[in-house]
This record gives C-alpha cells, sequence and structure tokens, in this order.
C-alpha cells in the first residue's frame, strides 16, 4: 500500500503521455496527406523566423491588448509548468518537493511561479470579458458558434483552474515547508485555512496536487481537439511559413513546361512521349480536396489559432463578402480531419465519400471573393497563408472546371484571341487616338 499512489500516478502518466502520442502520430500522418513541397531552402532565415514569430511573438505585439496578454500568458504558463518536472519526479519517487534542497533558489522560483500564475489568471478573465461580456467582432461570425465558441472559453476555463489549483497547493503545504520567502503570493491564500488541522491541510494539498497534475494530463491530451495545438504547432509552421514576397504567385510546373515547349522553336510537338510517360495520370491542376493540397498548407490548417485577425482585416469580408480566411482554414482542418477518419475507419485507406473541401465545406462565392491582396497573409501571428488555399481552389475552377466568372472568362478569352484583356482587334487597339 505504501507505493500505490506512486503506482496510480506512473499509471496515469503513462496513459496520458500515450494517448498523446497516439494522437501526435496521427496529426502527422494526416498532415503527411498533402502533396510533397520543398522547404528546405534557406535554413538561416526559417530559424530566424521562428524565433521571432513563434518564440517572441513579434507578429502578435501589433495588437497591443491582446498582444501583451498573450505573451504573459503564453510565457507564465510555460514557465509554471516547469514546476511539472518537480512533480513528475515526486510522483513516481513517492519524494515531496524534490527540488527545495536548492534553499534560497527554490524559494525565488516559487515566487516567481506564483507572480506569473497571478498574472496569467488576470489576463484570462480579460480574455473571458473580451469574448463574453464585451463580445469583439472578430468572435462573433458565423464560423465561430458551437464548439468553436465553446472551445475558446474552454481553454480560459481550464488555465484558470490550474493556476488555482497550483496557488491553493503552495498555500496549504508552505507551513510545512522553509521556501525562504517563495510564497509571496500564496501567503494571502493561506489564511483562508487557518484552523484546519495538519491532516486536513495536507489532505487538501494532496488534493490540489493530484488535480494539478491530472489537469495538465487532460489538457495536453485536449489540445489535439482544441484550436489550442497552435501551442506546439507555431513552432513548425512558422519555420516552413514561405519566403517568398506576399503577392509573388507560384507557376504550375506542368504548365511551364508546356508553355516552354510552345515557345522552343527546336521541339518537336509530334514526337512520341517518354517511356512510361502514356501510363503516367494526367496532374491534377490546382485542388478541390485536401489531399491536392501541400502538406504545409495542411499544417497551417491545424496551427489556425481562430484568433480572427486574418478576417478582420479582409476588404472582402469588412465589406459584407462572404469571404472569412479564418473560416478557410476552419474548414481545412474540419475536412482533413474527417478525412483522416475515412482512413481510420478503413483500416489505413481512403474511401470516397462523396465529398470534398471544395463544394461541401467552401463555396465558389467565398473563393471569388477574395482580392488577393495578402491582409489575411500579413495580419497572421503564426505565418498561416489562406491565400494559397484559395488560389489552389481557383486554379481547379479555371483550368479543370471551366468554372470562372463570366468577367474572367471574357477577359482570358480576349487575351488568347486579342493578346489583350480588352474585346479589341490587336489591328484597333490604336484607334482611339484618331477620335
Amino acid at each position: 500500500m505504501e507505493y500505490l499512489p506512486n503506482i496510480v500516478f506512473a499509471i496515469a502518466l503513462i496513459l496520458g503521455v500515450g494517448y498523446f502520442v497516439r494522437n501526435v502520430k496521427k496529426l502527422i500522418r494526416n498532415i503527411k496527406l498533402g502533396q510533397d513541397v520543398d522547404v528546405s531552402d534557406n535554413k538561416s532565415q526559417r530559424w530566424k523566423n521562428m524565433i521571432n514569430i513563434a518564440l517572441g511573438q513579434s507578429k502578435m505585439v501589433r495588437r497591443p491588448i491582446s498582444g501583451v496578454l498573450h505573451v504573459i500568458v503564453y510565457l507564465g504558463f510555460i514557465i509554471i509548468n516547469i514546476e511539472v518536472l518537480e512533480i513528475i519526479i515526486d510522483g513516481l519517487l513517492g519524494t515531496h518537493r524534490v527540488f527545495s534542497g536548492m534553499g534560497s533558489f527554490y524559494g525565488f522560483l516559487i515566487g516567481s511561479f506564483e507572480i506569473l500564475a497571478v498574472l496569467v489568471f488576470i489576463s484570462v478573465i480579460v480574455f473571458w470579458i473580451r469574448r463574453n461580456v464585451i463580445k469583439l467582432k472578430r468572435f462573433l461570425s458565423a464560423e465561430m458558434t458551437g464548439w468553436p465558441k465553446n472551445d475558446g472559453n474552454f481553454i480560459l476555463y481550464f488555465e484558470m483552474v490550474l493556476m488555482t489549483l497550483f496557488l491553493v497547493m503552495n498555500a496549504t503545504d508552505a507551513p510545512f515547508q522553509a521556501m525562504d520567502n517563495g510564497n509571496i503570493i500564496s501567503q494571502y491564500i493561506a489564511p483562508w485555512f487557518s484552523g484546519l488541522s495538519e491532516g486536513t491541510l495536507h489532505l487538501i494539498e494532496r488534493g490540489a496536487w493530484w488535480m494539478h497534475i491530472l489537469g495538465i494530463l487532460v489538457f495536453l491530451n485536449y489540445l489535439y481537439f482544441s484550436k489550442h495545438l497552435h501551442i506546439l504547432l507555431a513552432f513548425p509552421n512558422t519555420y516552413y511559413g514561405s519566403l517568398t514576397p506576399k503577392g509573388k504567385v507560384n507557376n504550375l510546373e506542368s504548365v511551364t513546361n508546356e508553355v516552354k515547349l510552345m515557345m522552343d522553336p527546336n521541339a518537336d510537338p509530334f514526337a512520341a512521349p517518354t517511356e512510361g510517360a502514356e501510363d503516367e495520370t494526367p496532374a491534377k491542376f490546382g485542388a478541390s480536396d485536401v489531399q491536392d493540397l501541400n502538406w504545409v498548407q495542411l499544417l497551417n490548417a491545424y496551427t489556425c489559432t481562430e484568433c480572427g485577425r486574418c478576417t478582420s482585416s479582409c476588404p472582402a469580408n469588412l465589406t459584407g463578402k462572404k469571404l472569412s480566411p479564418r473560416k478557410i482554414m476552419m474548414d481545412t482542418r474540419d475536412r482533413l480531419e474527417e478525412v483522416g477518419k475515412n482512413i481510420d475507419a478503413n483500416g489505413g485507406e481512403f474511401k470516397d465519400d462523396g465529398k470534398q473541401l471544395l463544394g461541401d465545406y467552401i463555396t465558389h462565392e467565398e473563393l471569388w471573393a477574395c482580392t488577393t491582396c495578402n491582409a489575411c497573409v500579413e495580419e497572421c501571428p503564426v505565418s498561416i497563408n489562406p491565400l494559397s488555399i484559395i488560389l489552389d481552389m481557383r486554379r481547379y475552377l479555371v483550368m479543370e472546371q471551366s468554372a470562372a466568372p463570366m468577367e474572367l472568362n471574357n477577359m482570358m478569352t480576349n487575351i488568347e484571341n486579342n493578346g489583350a484583356p480588352w474585346p479589341y482587334n490587336q489591328m484597333d487597339r490604336l484607334n482611339w487616338k484618331d477620335e
């Protein structure tokens, strides 16, 4: 019986970490469903981007109020959870505050953690008020109802409870520990428990300790189902973010090769195809489903924080159009999850479910409302590129289905026939000067 708590702790730790690893494997599998893309260039710049944007939160603080609060929560929550290492060692070995032997430095750490815990708690309350009392417009979009809205609140409740448990744990344990003024905040909570026996204080402290570590394990596994997956994915996402200038659109290699062939005076258009080429499936232009997107775009979808900065800066959305860049990313992630579940249900193989990202999730109207201004790309605090998905799906509509709006079809016809977007014969272009 003496080692029963340690055994229970070990089982909880194995189950919690094991389920997390299982979900991470599923996440990686889903992302790898995307097309391959080479992002091995300019590694030094990629590391700089990751350090500045993901770690340094440089784009987050462009909006000072939410940015500073997010930095407090981010740093506070990460730093406070350094104590999880001590909890794990104590839980496995049966020790109690194994690092307390560091003396005054340990007290300094605990005191710093407690100050951060209070700052995190206050910041989370402000976030909750902004979402539920002030009701900022960017949290009231059509896509932010149901689960997305509840998810945003659930994580705030999680953080408030975990910070409270941390402080209660310290307050009820302080009378039995020499933490050298480490209980800077918990000393004001300790009077709430005055008059209780030592046994009762130990019971409360142990209860808070268990709930704290179990809460962290639950939080860890909740991430996969939450928008807060960006806590983990912001780092690889900013590393693999596009380094090309905004506004530069990549060319389809198959189309480029075709144009080069047409422009080469020495090329024989009637030459026989290379060996094996006749058996190859023609390349698909653009994207109609998540498997047609590249893996970085799928990583983008999983990294989306649903903060709405992209949508709140989108000129199409601001003028009443249906387009919401945030919804584009959420729809991509939802469809990718649906495809992943299909694969799980069919023994590792995807079976056509009669659905696709285009049409069932994202409408033509949304895609054609985009002005390709890159405002959404510029605003995203974790280097997500909704525009790249929009452009790939537009390519599919134009090149595979000839389903562009009439104005675009007319323009492209004019370019093909007249070499210009206007409906005038090349011989008549200068007639205006005679008028």
